[in-house]
């Protein structure tokens, strides 16, 4: 890639270079994730909302050390929007299994809290509906 320098001083690239160069780490990153099927993209985020949430619920090898209350609920939540959000639109099969995990995190949360929230009010709760 070439570059120059504009009229203001500032650096400018060569779009010809630019064009020729379809191996830049940008260009090869857009390339893959348009061939990414939407629900691998919903479900890969929700498995990552997941795993954190479950660190902070305490549930990893190390557990209380990483036990943070505060962080599991805003991540239960965000994980709550998207389940319910995307549900419709990625099948249930897949839905039935983030639900599924999602519940599990929200039951956990419920069990590492020291005054756990009434049945209803817990994390995402106000999404997915009472968590028994």
């Amino acid at each position: 890639m070439s570059r120059m320098m504009g009229d203001n001083g500032d650096v400018t690239h060569d779009q010809d270079s630019i064009a020729s160069t379809d191996q830049t780490p940008v260009v090869a990153a857009t390339r893959d994730i348009a061939q990414v099927p939407a629900v691998e993209v919903i479900t890969t985020a929700a498995v990552h909302l997941m795993s954190a949430a479950a660190v902070k619920c305490g549930l990893s090898e190390d557990g209380e050390s990483e036990m943070d209350l505060d962080e599991a609920r805003k991540l239960i939540v965000a994980l709550a929007g998207l389940v319910t959000a995307s549900a419709p639109d990625i099948g249930s099969q897949h839905a039935r299994s983030l639900r599924d995990g999602l519940r599990s995190l929200q039951l956990a949360f419920r069990e590492a809290s020291p005054f756990p929230d009434p049945v209803g009010e817990g994390p995402g709760e106000s999404l997915t509906g009472p968590v028994r």
